[in-house]
Formats: C-alpha cells, sequence, structure tokens
C-alpha cells in the first residue's frame, strides 16, 4: 500500500475510535445525575475506553481500534436528599461515580485528536490532488 492511502488508513481508523470516545464521554455527562430506580438502587456507573492496535492484513498497517469499553468500579458518591425517591430508609441517595470535569477534559482531548485525525485525511488528500495534477501536466 502506498504512504498515502496509508495515512488515510490510519487517519480514519483513528476518526472512529475518537468518535466511540466521544459517544462514552457524552453518556456519562448526560447521566452525571442519573439516581437508581428503586430506593437505595445503584445508580449509573461510569463507562470508560480501551484502545487497542489492530494490523490490517489487506494494507499492512497498523491501525487503531476500541478494544473493550467497560464500567468504572470506583465508589458512588452520596448524598442526603430525603425527598428524592431513589433515597434509601437514611435518606441518602447514591449518585453516578462521574466527575463533569475529568469528563470535559477526557471530551476535549478526544475532539482535539478528532480534529488532528480529520486535518490529516485532509492534507493526505490535497497531496493526492497535487500528485494527479501533476502527473496530468506532463
Amino acid at each position: 500500500m502506498d504512504p498515502l492511502s496509508a495515512a488515510m488508513k490510519i487517519a480514519g481508523s483513528g476518526l472512529e475510535a475518537q468518535s466511540t470516545r466521544l459517544r462514552i464521554v457524552s453518556e456519562n455527562i448526560a447521566n452525571a445525575r442519573s439516581t437508581g430506580d428503586t430506593p437505595g438502587a445503584d445508580p449509573y456507573r461510569r463507562k470508560t475506553i480501551t484502545f487497542g492496535q489492530q494490523m490490517d492484513r489487506a494494507s499492512g498497517v497498523e491501525t487503531v481500534n476500541v478494544k473493550k469499553v467497560g464500567v468504572d468500579e470506583g465508589d458512588f458518591s452520596t448524598e442526603f436528599d430525603p425527598s428524592n425517591p431513589a433515597a434509601d430508609a437514611k435518606g441518602v441517595v447514591k449518585l453516578p461515580n462521574v466527575n463533569v470535569l475529568v469528563e470535559m477534559a477526557d471530551m476535549r482531548e478526544a475532539n482535539r485528536s478528532y480534529d488532528a485525525n480529520l486535518q490529516t485525511i485532509k492534507q493526505t488528500r490535497d497531496l493526492i490532488s497535487s500528485t494527479i495534477d501533476l502527473l496530468k501536466s506532463q
């Protein structure tokens, strides 16, 4: 495989991986204040994502992929709110183990990585177009 096609393949896999990462972070933020359905029930548990690398046998390049979407087994935070339907007999409500500031930082990093991969694809396309134009002019 030529280097320009390989660059597009690698960047494309990066776009897909970061897109999944952004979806996971968005789910975490959306559920940051979700509580359990019944009194004392566990709330939403933060999702995590792990990346891996994979050899694309057809092209011979290493690409990035989502290796695993897991859950954070960290402790839930609690809050005293006896009026909440999810409160236990003591009036304590379990809240998700999601820290919105951490999620926002993760979202920002994923967004920057996505943009970097997108720029790589755009520049590679421009190089391919320039090469074709050079060949046409000869």
